[in-house]
């Protein structure tokens, strides 16, 4: 039998919604065509972009996919999709080609991005378009401490924790521009993050999606003493100011392909 793998939780997700679907409405906002079959929410979580997405349709059946089986709950309650579909995005196919098929911070999670890109492209109608928006984050403090601590308190776990990735922006254009009309881009956000008691405001933020993954394969001592550290270096990283709030800069990387 499978292992199975933890849910994600909409409730620890939803505490920062605002910041997490802005960049969400960018991209959505810099998509000029897609062709005539259904708009794919690839990865669509607990529904934020359901609405946007709805409006943009044009009248095209908007479509859920997520392997969560909480998040899609959520999603259902929003009433924003014709349809919502359970499954692994490494395995999903379309039951007709979609006009849009729309990834915000999802595709991350997936990896073997060299074969998956392409497919992707390839489930696509005559004049779709792909687009996708990905975190582009895991070379700064708030992420890279995470892997750095686990290594050092735990060696030889680091690599079986999962956490997400991307490639280097190049190989991206290099699989993808030759199919058609494609653009990439990368973005910078500038968030305030507010504290809470007893927590710095970064540890909020990245604790429920990029260091979901260490955490869950920590027992309840283990992740006591790596949050303890994380907070530690956050605090130098990014210093908590007399409001008790953060400027805290996040990088996203976006593209779209159009067939």
């Amino acid at each position: 039998m499978a292992e199975r793998k933890p849910d994600w939780n909409p409730s620890a997700y939803a505490r920062f919604h605002d910041l997490r679907l802005r960049p969400g409405l960018d991209l959505l906002n810099a998509v000029s065509r897609m062709g005539a079959g259904d708009v794919v929410d690839l990865g669509c979580g607990n529904g934020a972009m359901g609405e946007a997405l709805k409006a943009r349709s044009a009248g095209r059946s908007v479509i859920g996919v997520d392997a969560s089986p909480a998040m899609l709950e959520k999603a259902r309650q929003s009433g924003q999709y014709a349809s919502l579909q359970q499954g692994d995005i490494r395995d999903w196919h379309p039951v007709r080609a979609p006009g849009m098929i729309f990834s915000n911070a999802a595709l991350h999670w997936v990896g073997e991005h060299e074969t998956l890109m392409p497919r992707l492209a390839g489930l696509l109608g005559k004049g779709g378009t792909l687009a996708v928006q990905m975190p582009h984050q895991n070379r700064a403090p708030s992420h890279r401490v995470w892997l750095s601590l686990a290594e050092e308190l735990f060696p030889g776990r680091v690599e079986r924790m999962g956490t997400p990735g991307v490639m280097a922006p190049v190989r991206y254009e290099e699989l993808l521009e030759p199919l058609g009309q494609f653009r990439m881009w990368d973005t910078e956000y500038y968030q305030r993050l507010v504290a809470e008691a007893g927590s710095h405001p970064v540890r909020r933020f990245t604790e429920s999606t990029y260091a979901r993954p260490v955490l869950q394969a920590l027992d309840e001592t283990e992740k006591a003493e790596i949050i303890r550290r994380y907070e530690e270096a956050m605090h130098v990283a990014y210093p908590v100011r007399r409001d008790g709030s953060v400027l805290f800069p996040f990088r996203r990387l976006f593209f779209t392909l159009t067939v």
